[in-house]
């Protein structure tokens, strides 16, 4: 029946169907789908312990932060999806809290992942759950801690936080930022366009690549800066601080050592592999999962005896081959004795942090689930790092590594020439924050 409409009237119907019924519909979809999602969490509550503590933490964040906020200075806030985006905001935040001690940190995650391991970090003065995205939710939450500026770290694009905070003019940065073609804002279509419309609300992108700003220009949006990826300067901080670990020495006794960190089943799999036919190198496991039914399984597995690291006390490590990492908190340090890093996750959703182990100058190794993993993509590019698809590949990759020193040389100046490059994120993205307001 539009057929023969007037110009004006056509156009009129277009502007209302794609300015405002187009919006509305997407926005009615989008608070559905949260409420669902919350309807989800808590019946997967009555079976999973990690959504307990997120139903938890959503019960008890707003009378939280009712009880805790003190606004006599102003406030910072910043948030993490989970644990792997608060190492990049990490040190954004002791940045700011060095040279701009007049501000309080309020620290978010939606993930219990984040929440539970970091709810005791020092440096933020407020950490809890955010609560999750509904209207109300967002605004009973900015009321509460009425930020000044406001750091989204990596992605986390919630519409109705978002929505407020650019209404009420509070400015949103979106740090260490990476995009890629595939995502629905470069698409065609409504869905593509209200998302869009989310991102048009962001005051300014620090992006890591070059090729995150194009994708940002392709559709209109030149507020951007590309710094790289603030982990890079957590890395170094760790590795200034890193501790000496007389036990780990003590294991290694200069031997050929292997560390497989954040290590899953299907790594573990490979390097039992490895284990079968090399009954010379060491090696160090530090799963993922520290419970002890996991514990017990790997031990389980393994062709040759274990000692666990919370037990070797009084033990003779330079016999054994295999230690396990059964604590968390010190993995980080534990690189530094490794000849090669192999980092878990490839097998699964994706690979854990492989620049923990790459500061230390090490070939690092991963599964194949690299390619959303923009540090990996690039330590493979330059050289450092190495893909594997099943065992075979891995024993034969290992092989070279541990038999030739001078690859591994190799290996360890492009690793530092790699770091270098890198470094100083934080400072260009704190500098430009505090001078663009």
């Amino acid at each position: 029946m539009f057929l023969n409409v007037k110009n004006e009237d056509s156009y009129s119907f277009h502007y209302f169907y794609t300015q405002i019924a187009e919006p509305k519909f997407m926005n009615f979809l989008y608070q559905i789908a949260i409420r669902f999602y919350l309807l989800a969490a808590r019946i997967s509550a009555l079976f999973s312990e990690k959504a307990r503590f997120f139903i938890r933490g959503q019960q008890t964040v707003l009378p939280y932060l009712e009880n805790k906020i003190d606004h006599q200075r102003p406030i910072i806030w910043v948030h993490c999806a989970s644990l792997g985006e608060f190492e990049q905001g990490r040190p954004l935040i002791e940045q700011i809290k060095k040279d701009h001690p007049a501000y309080q940190i309020l620290l978010t995650f939606f993930s219990p992942s984040g929440y539970e391991i970091r709810k005791n970090y020092e440096q933020a003065d407020y950490i809890c759950y955010l609560p999750i995205d509904t209207v109300k939710n967002a605004r009973r939450f900015i009321d509460l801690v009425k930020p000044e500026k406001v750091f989204f770290i990596k992605y986390e694009f919630w519409y109705n936080y978002i929505k407020l905070l650019h209404e009420k003019q509070i400015p949103i940065y979106l740090v260490s930022a990476i995009f890629r073609q595939e995502q629905l804002f470069f698409k065609t279509g409504f869905r593509a366009k209200w998302y869009r419309q989310v991102l048009q609300k962001v005051t300014h992108f620090f992006v890591q690549t070059e090729a995150s700003g194009r994708l940002l220009s392709s559709i209109g949006m030149n507020n951007y800066t590309v710094t790289g990826d603030t982990r890079f300067d957590r890395v170094a901080e760790i590795v200034s601080k890193s501790k000496q670990l007389p036990l780990i020495e003590a294991f290694k006794n200069q031997q050929k050592l292997i560390v497989a960190g954040s290590s899953w089943a299907p790594d573990e799999a490979l390097l039992i592999d490895f284990l079968i036919q090399d009954r010379q190198t060491k090696i160090i496991f530090a799963p993922h999962e520290v419970k002890e039914s996991n514990i017990q399984r790997l031990i389980g597995q393994l062709p040759v005896g274990s000692v666990r690291y919370s037990q070797c006390e009084g033990k003779d490590l330079k016999q054994a081959q295999v230690l396990i990492v059964d604590t968390i908190g010190i993995l980080s340090s534990i690189y530094r004795y490794a000849d090669v890093a192999y980092i878990g996750g490839g097998f699964g959703v994706g690979i854990h942090n492989t620049l923990e182990a790459a500061i230390y100058n090490i070939p690092v190794i991963f599964g194949p689930n690299y390619l959303r993993f923009q540090e990996a993509v690039n330590l493979k590019a330059v050289g450092a790092a190495f893909s594997v698809n099943d065992s075979a590949e891995l024993i034969s990759i290992l092989n070279e590594l541990l038999d030739d020193e001078k690859l591994r040389m190799k290996i360890a100046e492009k690793c530092r020439y790699f770091m270098a490059q890198n470094l100083g994120a934080t400072q260009q993205v704190l500098k430009e924050v505090f001078n663009i307001l």
